[in-house]
């Protein structure tokens, strides 16, 4: 094993492997000061690997990352090498973190001019991010594929998003939107949210924690789960039908009715949505 030591922060180590899979990995640290983390937004987009973010008392982000490369052959490996590059932008309000090349992991409008980006690159990679930031700054974080969520102690507003895998968030403050497709979506709050949140799972439970001074309206949906909450002061209110209209090619219009289910906790106030297609519901008060 060859591993070389760069300036105290950056380590590269390739590993020969007759036979098997060759790796490049490499440790990166960024840091970033912010004048003010409640107006800021730290926004990471990954595809292969797990976030792991944690609020802290400092001024800075402190973001690092483990990217490894792995390959079969030679050829793909230095491919990788070469070809494979993060972005790092900070402008504005913003600090964004992505992958620049062999695509943009970056939310955007897909062209046919880029289905190139789909080609075989006979190479993996793998992102594994752990992040400090100010207790109050705003995060937006996506990742798909190989990697768990994790969210602490931060007061700031909250969009995170996976795909294959689990999302868990603790001691939160803010406005929360998180979704994930194949996970358990798991939510606990240190003070009762200050806006409206949105939370989704396709498969998985779906459990959020809140302080017993709670007060919302809930909406939820679920084809083949159920929706639970301790709470005593939960009032059932009407149920939201929507009615959606659709024309058919071969002529005649189908109308598709969409209902939402709703309960009133406490005084009701701020609009939370929960959905699973396959998993349970739950409201808990903390104990």
């Amino acid at each position: 094993m060859l591993c070389l030591l760069f300036a105290g922060w950056m380590t590269l180590c390739l590993v020969p492997a007759a036979g098997r899979a060759q790796e490049f990995k490499e440790h990166i640290n960024k840091e970033y000061s912010l004048a003010d983390p409640s107006k800021e937004v730290l926004a990471i987009y990954n595809l292969n690997g797990p976030i792991r973010v944690e609020g802290y008392s400092g001024n800075k982000v402190v973001v690092d990352i483990d990217k490894t490369i792995r390959s079969d052959e030679e050829d793909g490996l230095q491919l990788g090498k070469h070809e494979f590059q993060l972005g790092y932008d900070q402008h504005g309000d913003s600090i964004i973190i992505y992958i620049a090349e062999p695509f943009d992991t970056r939310p955007h409008e897909w062209r046919q001019d880029e289905s190139y980006h789909h080609r075989d690159h006979n190479y993996d990679f793998n992102l594994s991010f752990v992040v400090k930031v100010p207790f109050g700054t705003n995060i937006h974080i996506s990742t798909v594929n190989h990697g768990d969520i994790v969210v602490l102690d931060v007061k700031g507003d909250l969009s995170v998003h996976n795909v294959n895998g689990p999302i868990t968030i603790r001691n939160a403050q803010g406005s929360t939107t998180a979704k994930t497709i194949n996970g358990d979506l798991l939510v606990n709050y240190l003070t009762p949210p200050k806006g409206p949140s949105d939370y989704y799972t396709l498969n998985g439970r779906l459990e959020v924690t809140v302080p017993a001074s709670f007060s919302a309206v809930c909406q939820f949906k679920s084809w083949n789960g159920s929706f639970y909450t301790d709470f005593e002061n939960a009032q059932p209110l009407p149920a939201i039908v929507t009615k959606n209209e659709e024309h058919r090619a071969s002529g005649g219009t189908v109308y598709k009715l969409n209902i939402a289910k709703r309960v009133q906790i406490g005084n009701g106030g701020n609009l939370f949505k929960f959905e699973t297609m396959n998993g349970n519901i739950y409201i808990k008060k903390q104990s």
